[in-house]
């Protein structure tokens, strides 16, 4: 049951502190990892190509800036479309049916991740040609 505070219901994970708090917010990030590896198809294609491109990167013969840039430009593509994919299931939780502001959510969502990897795109070209 909610805990209210100020007359507002206030979720029961808020009032832990310290390491109990670390630790509920490690097993939910898992949980939300596994969640997205099992329902979503773009999530697992893209931990795949990060699996290939991580370490060409890191064997490339890029500076240490440019390596961080290349994990980093990939790593983006992996939070972007875990966001695409919340919103994706907050606006189907709310309702399946077709409507103007819902498709426009996901589709605002779906570009920040076609921006994501035009941006893995551009940082590699840059970085590897020089």
């Amino acid at each position: 049951m909610p805990r209210v505070v100020d007359g507002e219901q206030v979720s029961p994970h808020k009032g832990k502190r310290g390491l109990h708090r670390l630790a509920a917010s490690l097993v939910n990030s898992l949980a939300g990892l596994r969640a997205a590896l099992r329902h979503e198809d773009a999530f697992r294609q893209e931990c795949l190509a990060a699996l290939v491109l991580m370490p060409v990167a890191l064997l490339s013969g890029a500076s240490g800036v440019g390596k961080a840039l290349l994990v980093g430009s990939v790593l983006l593509v992996l939070m972007v479309e875990l966001l695409n994919s919340a919103i994706e299931a907050t606006v189907d939780r709310i309702s399946l049916e077709d409507n103007r502001l819902a498709g426009r959510a996901k589709d605002m969502a779906s570009a920040a991740v076609l921006i994501s990897l035009v941006n893995v795109a551009v940082t590699w070209l840059l970085v590897l040609t020089g």
